[in-house]
């Protein structure tokens, strides 16, 4: 009896690569970088609550070595204003380097028309103003992260 199996054995296991959940190791996380505790907590534990996984630094050195050491960051949200760098010198080291291509929101309570059209020039999916509409925030993460 001839075989009608239309499927080679490539096709087949395409298919179901295609079919697999991923593992909870290999989902985006976001990269929170804000240098209030109290502000980053928060947000961390809203996006957690809407089943966003968060990695959080207090400022932008620890932001980077953050996001040169975690291939699963997916998405990098940042205050402007910290120090001993602000989040725009953040955003061009990060736009300089081999994660170019990461998406960028910015969360900013202390921010003027400047800092607005810089980040804008450094291509950032949105800048938000504190205090933050979350879901508008959740919303901009779920769908820049694919979910």
């Amino acid at each position: 009896m001839p075989d009608h199996d239309f499927l080679s054995d490539a096709e087949r296991k395409a298919l179901s690569d295609l079919n697999k959940t991923p593992e909870p190791s290999a989902l985006q996380q976001v990269l929170l970088v804000e240098d209030d505790d109290d502000s980053r907590e928060l947000l961390a534990e809203i996006l957690g609550v809407h089943g966003v996984t968060c990695v959080t630094a207090g400022n932008a050195v620890d932001g980077l070595a953050l996001l040169t050491n975690n291939k699963n960051i997916g998405l990098l949200i940042t205050d402007l204003k910290m120090r001993p760098y602000d989040g725009l010198q953040l955003i061009s080291e990060i736009r300089a380097s081999d994660r170019a291509a990461l998406p960028i929101i910015i969360v900013s309570g202390n921010a003027d028309v400047q800092d607005a059209i810089a980040a804008m020039h450094l291509s950032v999916v949105d800048f938000l103003l504190k205090p933050v509409d979350i879901n508008r925030l959740v919303m901009l993460v779920k769908r820049e992260l694919g979910q």
